[in-house]
């Protein structure tokens, strides 16, 4: 890289300059994450939560429009997951496929949350992106 070019954010993985990110973007990037966990309680909540938030959200910033759409990325592909874990059920690997996946799922989006709420953008691993 020569001097005069300095890398990206997205290639540092160094947080956005503090100058251009209220609290309020990064509380509410990271919610966009935290929002998966309405799946505990309401069927498809998962989905729904980050959908909402990141929809209300999105054009008040492009942190928040990043996160939601990753966040929302993930939950349909791990919905996805889920739904291939429970139809191998059926010949027992599936079980141990869910238990893994959600582990998985959980501590993933405490890592989310925690980059985005330290206005740092995170990508999550094995994510489709559905929405770009």
């Amino acid at each position: 890289m020569s001097e005069n070019t300095s890398p990206s954010q997205e290639e540092t993985n160094q947080p956005v300059a503090e100058a251009t990110l209220s609290q309020d973007d990064k509380n509410m990037g990271m919610f966009c994450h935290l929002a998966a966990f309405a799946g505990l309680v309401i069927p498809f909540g998962m989905i729904i939560g980050p959908l909402v938030i990141w929809l209300m959200k999105k054009d008040q910033s492009e942190y928040i429009d990043y996160h939601g759409k990753e966040s929302v990325n993930f939950q349909i592909t791990m919905a996805i997951a889920f739904m291939i874990s429970f139809v191998l059920m059926f010949v027992v690997i599936g079980v141990f496929l869910m238990f893994g996946l959600a582990i998985f799922e959980l501590i993933v989006i405490i890592m989310a949350a925690i980059k985005a709420n330290e206005g740092e953008r995170y990508q999550y691993p094995f994510n489709f992106r559905f929405i770009k």
